[in-house]
């Protein structure tokens, strides 16, 4: 046993068949965890979740399709994982929307619900779903991955922003409403990362040398520079921390 030790655990990841959310079950499979993996294909969940049993043990991993936007999905998300793994101690918030790079004025209203509602609303559907049986035990750990979005302001990304902002208020909201059941919820704010997702921002040589020019580090993260942050707040590591914001940018908002 150690800290970092999460044998017996069992995680729920949204957003975990490429990127941080990947990165985040595949460690957390590699510290004991049973994972659920989960996005909106099932064909691609089923792909990775093999990947993940071929690689941890058969058992590890199973693939549990949801889009975020639809809470009937969402519950038959908690239902199917309680069905496949009896309980679920962690989760993981990670799935997120962002259709629109530009200012403000010219986002329609349907781009600028989907990034609330599905940054937002539905990580607190989902919390809700989660959380009872989390009380019940006197034991659980939320992790909803934000943004340092959150703390910049953006003349390209200002719903995303808000909407990430948003969610380290909701970690601290909730946080204080759980926090007296031994349940504790966290974000973590990675800074730029090479996924898909944030391909926008990295692809073009020019803006990835923009972006990472005043960072201390001089450099674009990798999903699994963020998937120890998460292992620590899953795990007994993380016992005393609640309500926090983990930022994790190679120091871009210290520079």
């Amino acid at each position: 046993m150690t800290l970092f030790d999460m044998s017996g655990k069992v995680a729920v990841i949204t957003g975990s068949t490429r990127g941080i959310g990947r990165a985040i079950a595949e460690r957390m499979a590699e510290h004991g965890a049973k994972v659920v993996i989960s996005s909106r294909k099932q064909d691609v969940c089923d792909t990775v979740a093999k990947e993940v049993n071929d690689r941890f043990g058969k058992g590890t991993a199973v693939a549990i399709a949801a889009n975020i936007s639809s809470k009937e999905n969402l519950q038959n998300l908690v239902n199917e994982s309680n069905r496949a793994f009896g309980k679920i101690d962690v989760l993981v918030c990670n799935a997120a929307s962002n259709p629109y790079y530009g200012p403000l004025a010219g986002i329609s209203d349907e781009q600028f619900r989907k990034i609330l509602d599905n940054n937002i609303v539905a990580n607190n559907w989902l919390t809700s779903m989660v959380v009872p049986q989390m009380i019940e035990r006197k034991d659980g750990s939320v992790i909803i991955v934000s943004s340092i979005g959150g703390i910049k302001g953006s003349t390209i990304l200002g719903a995303y922003a808000i909407s990430k902002a948003a969610d380290m208020q909701l970690a601290r909201n909730l946080a204080c409403e759980y926090g007296p059941h031994n349940v504790r919820v966290n974000c973590i704010a990675p800074g730029l990362i090479k996924t898909d997702f944030a391909k926008a921002l990295w692809d073009n040589p020019e803006n990835l040398k923009a972006s990472t020019a005043r960072s201390p580090l001089l450099r674009i993260g990798t999903p699994d520079e963020i998937a120890g942050a998460a292992v620590f707040l899953g795990s007994a590591a993380g016992n005393f921390m609640t309500g926090q914001t983990m930022v994790i940018d190679g120091g871009a908002t210290i520079s």
